[in-house]
């Protein structure tokens, strides 16, 4: 039998350490460039790439944090406008709530109203006037027993002293028609229509005589027949003749008014005293019948004589002066006598009433 040698391992593994070390060696020749002047062509580049990105990282850094202050800025002006809105939404809520407050209030007064029963006055007079008062500047009718004192004098017609001699030489009807006139006219319509229920009235006209229109005396104050008889007969008058406060003044006098509504536009130019026995009136030729006008002057004497002879104390006077050209004082003197009872002047605009 034959022996057969042994075979030895480690021969076997020696070999295979060999190869793979001479596989290592190839692929590392393999590996490393041979090349080595490329080496720093390819390291310039890439230190180059290096910078690039730094300068692109820097701008990047420097976009970001400008970015991060405008949110920053974005984020409190945010915060104003929500602390904006939040404080007008408070008051707007705050508005609607006392919108609702207020309109629950009308509401309520409305209610009230309608519960009120109001006692309509009604006016004697039917006036197309709208929205008119019940007073004029102060001027208030009142009084429980009212005498209405109308000047139907020849200067009632118009206020220019050509025109009113003009309308001395024409027609009774241009007379009535005459501006002035109606106007006048409806003064006493409006005093009328104002008259306390409770008081009694008294309407006299004057030129050179006295006239008491309507009932003769005193008429209630809530008969509308009397009050449009005063209507009746007024319009029936012609205004002509001279100016006779005293006379007006003496016959109101008979019935002793609480209140006196006078409706002229100066001072008298005629009166009731024998003026040769008074010294004041020495040169006033007019009074003493020598001539047929009569100066500022004098008309100022007359009126101040009418007054202390008829103007009545106790009575409150109220007077409506009409203009009318080239009498300048008028105002003056109807205001003294007027301030004793504490009454008043008015002058009212042209297109009142």
């Amino acid at each position: 039998m034959i022996v057969r040698k042994k075979t030895e391992g480690f021969n076997l593994a020696f070999l295979d350490i060999m190869s793979c070390g001479l596989g290592a060696v190839v692929l590392v020749f393999m590996l490393v460039k041979h090349n080595v002047n490329d080496s720093s062509v390819e390291f310039e580049n890439l230190k180059n790439d290096i910078d690039k990105l730094e300068v692109i990282k820097e701008e990047s850094i420097q976009k970001l944090k400008s970015i991060e202050e405008q949110l920053i800025k974005e984020s409190a002006t945010e915060v104003i406008s929500k602390k904006n809105l939040e404080a007008s939404q408070s008051v707007l809520a705050q508005g609607l709530a006392d919108t609702a407050k207020s309109v629950e209030e009308i509401e309520k007064i409305k209610s009230e109203i309608k519960d009120i029963k109001v006692k309509k006055k009604e006016d004697l007079v039917e006036t197309k006037q709208i929205n008119e008062e019940s007073y004029l500047l102060g001027l208030k009718v009142e009084g429980k027993k009212i005498a209405i004192l109308v000047d139907s004098s020849a200067s009632m017609t118009n206020e220019k002293l050509i025109d009113i001699i003009k309308t001395k030489s024409s027609s009774d009807q241009d007379k009535q028609r005459a501006k002035k006139w109606i106007r006048t006219k409806k003064i006493v319509e409006w005093l009328l229509a104002r008259l306390p229920n409770d008081s009694d009235v008294l309407v006299v006209s004057f030129n050179e005589k006295a006239t008491l229109l309507g009932a003769q005396g005193w008429m209630k104050a809530n008969t509308p027949n009397s009050v449009d008889s005063v209507l009746s007969d007024l319009n029936k008058l012609i205004p002509e003749g001279a100016t006779n406060l005293q006379i007006g003044l003496d016959t109101i006098n008979k019935y002793s008014p609480s209140n006196l509504y006078l409706i002229t536009d100066g001072l008298p130019t005629k009166g009731e005293s024998s003026y040769k026995s008074l010294n004041p009136f020495a040169k006033c030729s007019s009074l003493l019948g020598k001539s047929s006008t009569i100066s500022g002057e004098c008309r100022v004497k007359l009126f101040q004589q009418t007054i202390t002879e008829s103007g009545k104390t106790g009575m409150h006077v109220d007077v409506i002066l009409l203009p009318i050209e080239g009498d300048p004082d008028a105002v003056n003197q109807f205001w003294y006598w007027t301030a004793i009872s504490k009454g008043l002047v008015i002058s009212p605009a042209n297109d009142w009433p």
